[in-house]
This record gives structure tokens, C-alpha cells and sequence, in this order.
């Protein structure tokens, strides 16, 4: 069976995968440490201060994470065929027809595959919801950053009711960043083994591979 190499991935959105994934990970360990220090706050004997810093790269990470949102959300409108929002959205016959193959394929009903080269379906429209919920838990996180200023105070108040309410919407979310990465992991490992493409490859060159008659 002979195989051709396709450009699918645009550098931008590679660009957009790193960081997100770069920046999740320092948000996750950051995170945690603001809300349950494993250290004092002051180390003794020094003139450290551990929260301080974990704020400071927390506060970083979250700008990273804000600009790579705004990367993808750039790309769902100016990315190429591959990238774009209506390319997964399930509105027409053939994105609801991949819908219902990657359903069968993923629950073992069928062994017959969506060969597009993008995302299929399902996983447009599960990378979708995590944009969604990374909106949400960025503008809870401006809020707590800037709770004097007068548009985050007016803007978090009317989306969250108060900070606290903020602060427990962030931490929640957290929870599925944390839950998606894991599934998102074992997914992209178990397409690359079942239906070899170059899925894993692809976020570092662009490149997928592709049946010449597909």
C-alpha cells in the first residue's frame, strides 16, 4: 500500500499546540501551589518568597496561555481548509457523517475510519468546548488579577457574582484541563497505533501521511 505526505498543520497552529500544552502544565503546578502551599510562604533563613514567585510565573503562564487562545481563535476564521471552525462543525452531510464513523470507529461498532486529514468531528468539536472553557477560566483569572480595576471589577462581577465565586469557577476548570490533557493523550496515542497517519508527528512538522487514494 503506498502512502503520500500531506501538509495539514500550519506553523502558527503548531505554535498554538506547544504553547498551550507548555503553558497548561506551569498553570497546573502554579495553580496548586497557590492553593495548597507545600512550602511556607516565606522560606526562613533567606529573603525567598515562594508564593510570590509561583504567582509571578503563574500570572506568566497565564498570559502564554491567553495568547496561544487567541491564536486558535485567529485560525478558526484565517487558518487554512484544515483549521478552520467550519471544517468540524456538524452542519453539513459530510461533518455529520464523520461524526457518526468516529463514534462507531471510537466504541469498536465499526472498523471503518474518517480518512480526512484534519480533525475529525468529535475531536473539532471536543477541541471547541476545551477553547470555550478557556475563555471562561482566563476571564476568572483577569478577574482575580485586577479585582480594583474598574472594567474587571464591573465585567466579573455581572459573568461570576463575586470572587469567590471566580475563584471556585478557575479551580473547577482547572479540573478539565487537567482531565482533557489525559484523555487527549491516550487518544492521540491510540489513533497513531490503530490508524498510523502521523498523528503525533504532525504537531511537530505539519505533515500527515495519507493513502494515495484517499
Amino acid at each position: 500500500m503506498s502512502y503520500e505526505i500531506k501538509n495539514v498543520w500550519s506553523l502558527l497552529l503548531r505554535l498554538f499546540h506547544w504553547s498551550l500544552v507548555l503553558s497548561i502544565i506551569a498553570l497546573v503546578v502554579t495553580g496548586f501551589y497557590i492553593n495548597t502551599p507545600w512550602t511556607n510562604t516565606t522560606l526562613h533563613g533567606s529573603a525567598s518568597w515562594p508564593m510570590a514567585d509561583m504567582k509571578y510565573y503563574h500570572f506568566l503562564a497565564g498570559y502564554v496561555f491567553a495568547a496561544a487562545i487567541m491564536i486558535r481563535l485567529f485560525l478558526y476564521i484565517f487558518g487554512n481548509r484544515h483549521e478552520r471552525i467550519w471544517d468540524i462543525l456538524p452542519f453539513t452531510s459530510r461533518n455529520i457523517k464523520s461524526l457518526v464513523t468516529t463514534l462507531g470507529y471510537y466504541s469498536y461498532v465499526s472498523d471503518k475510519h474518517d480518512t480526512r486529514l484534519g480533525h475529525n468531528v468529535l475531536a473539532g468539536l471536543t477541541y471547541v468546548v476545551t477553547v470555550i472553557a478557556a475563555i471562561f477560566i482566563l476571564m476568572s483569572g483577569f478577574y482575580m488579577l485586577y479585582p480594583e480595576g474598574s472594567f474587571w471589577q464591573g465585567f466579573g462581577n455581572t459573568i461570576f457574582g463575586s470572587l469567590q465565586q471566580a475563584r471556585f469557577i478557575h479551580h473547577l476548570l482547572m479540573w478539565y484541563f487537567i482531565l482533557f490533557a489525559f484523555a487527549h493523550v491516550y487518544m492521540v496515542i491510540w489513533n497513531d497505533l490503530k490508524s498510523p497517519e502521523g498523528l503525533v508527528s504532525s504537531m511537530f512538522n505539519g505533515k500527515k501521511f495519507t493513502h494515495k487514494d484517499a
